[in-house]
């Protein structure tokens, strides 16, 4: 794992880290995930970068041969998590899929921003997270994982998106290693 660079106009995206989700069984403690999450969100804004916090409200209207898991979601489900430290200058963005750019604000947003590459965190790496970093790479963005501050409820699909898929669309690195490289960037 070895991120080479971040662009002067990155943003972090936050993918699903509230209150109904942190709470589901997950193959890494939700405890470190969040302290690590809560560093970068904290490193992004000292550098006056842009931190997208996303949730999700609900799912695509296509059947699957999984049940869903909530028709109605329970009160303060989508509650983004204290953890995050949410600011006002913060971009929320509510979806209703997998994909935290499709039918949201978060492309012309970033868009407007100037922003060029994105570094992702959060749950479920597998779904969430990657489906939010395959459209960024259509979509034209850079993207870096912060492999250590994401997690998903199987360890399988976990390992299987950080080794074969993320590499191939983006730069996998630690947290550490993306705060340090946002030492280097002057604002």
């Amino acid at each position: 794992m070895s991120v080479t660079t971040l662009d002067p106009k990155s943003a972090l995206i936050v993918v699903d880290m509230q209150k109904g989700i942190v709470s589901l069984p997950t193959v890494h403690p939700m405890h470190d995930v969040l302290k690590r999450v809560g560093l970068l969100a904290n490193a992004f804004r000292k550098h006056r970068l842009p931190v997208v916090l996303v949730n999700v409200a609900g799912g695509a209207p296509g059947r699957t041969e999984q049940p869903r898991r909530h028709r109605e979601l329970p009160s303060g489900w989508t509650d983004l998590v204290a953890e995050l430290n949410q600011q006002p200058q913060d971009h929320v963005v509510t979806k209703h899929t997998p994909g935290a750019f499709t039918n949201t604000d978060l492309e012309a947003h970033l868009k407007s921003l100037a922003v060029t590459q994105v570094v992702i965190v959060g749950v479920s790496t597998s779904n969430g997270v990657e489906v939010t970093a395959r459209q960024a790479y259509e979509l034209g963005f850079n993207v870096t994982f912060a492999t250590d501050a994401m997690t998903d409820m199987d360890a399988d699909a976990h390992i299987y998106s950080a080794t074969r898929v993320f590499p191939k669309i983006g730069e996998t690195g630690t947290t550490e290693q993306i705060i340090e490289l946002l030492k280097n960037y002057d604002p």
